[in-house]
């Protein structure tokens, strides 16, 4: 991926074309790279916006979902967009929800994907473990329908930041906070149009929570990819952005009519 990463003031974020700025969150284990065929496809018709979340370099108090819901609240205003299409996978999901509840003024539409907020099984029944590369193949291998997009490269990301105590540690207590801070008896104050993205062989965020979160959001829709498991603009991207598009284009036509 050739694009160039800004820095204004502490933020330091991607940002390519032109249009309605739609803001794409990742989650714990998710890099900038994640959104590689997404930012490809709509930077033709949107300013296409992914901060990188300081998911370790918050103090421990404020390593949260809540503190990194503050930390995009000051982005949005230090950048001062607005009409936003906000749309997060995973972890970056359960963020933009936070976010969405308490700053509901900037937000045109949310786009949930593989999102906590309701329930994950997150890294199983253990905690990641240090020095045990093969462990973290397998776990990386849980996240897509195909385990031969758990790459070399993403591995090697992944066993990176699992080999440092203070990352272990600092993922800990976001998936911690992401398993307190279920968000059931707040979905139903999200009035923006919602597109949920789901993969049908998602076994971190299984199906039935795509059907909770639809069931719970009043403007949502829900679309299954088959084959595809918990980050499908990483694994079926040309399906993903199928979907998203057309749920933009219905957006503008009702708008228009």
């Amino acid at each position: 991926m050739d694009y160039t990463v800004r820095e204004d003031s502490k933020f330091k974020f991607i940002e390519e074309g032109e249009g309605e700025p739609l803001i794409l969150l990742h989650g714990l284990f998710g890099a900038l790279s994640n959104f590689e065929h997404l930012i490809d496809y709509f930077k033709n018709t949107h300013k296409v916006i992914v901060p990188m979340l300081p998911l370790f370099d918050l103090d421990l108090l404020h390593t949260t979902v809540g503190g990194l819901a503050k930390f995009v609240k000051r982005f949005i205003e230090h950048r001062n967009y607005n009409g936003i299409h906000l749309l997060g996978n995973s972890l970056g999901g359960h963020v933009a929800l936070v976010y969405i509840l308490k700053n509901p003024q900037r937000i045109k539409t949310l786009t949930l994907t593989g999102s906590s907020g309701l329930f994950e099984s997150g890294m199983g029944d253990s905690y990641p473990k240090r020095g045990d590369r093969e462990y973290i193949r397998k776990k990386a291998e849980l996240t897509f329908y195909d385990p031969k997009m758990a790459t070399e490269e993403l591995v090697d990301e992944c066993f990176e930041i699992t080999n440092n105590r203070l990352k272990v540690i600092k993922i800990i207590s976001l998936a911690k906070s992401a398993i307190r801070n279920n968000l059931g008896d707040e979905l139903n104050q999200i009035h923006q149009p919602t597109c949920l993205i789901w993969g049908n062989n998602d076994i971190i965020t299984p199906p039935f929570v795509a059907k909770e979160f639809n069931k719970l959001i009043p403007n949502s829709e829900l679309h299954f990819i088959d084959k595809c498991g918990h980050a499908p603009m990483m694994e079926v991207p040309d399906e993903f952005n199928r979907i998203l598009s057309g749920f933009f284009a219905r957006l503008k036509d009702r708008a228009a009519t």
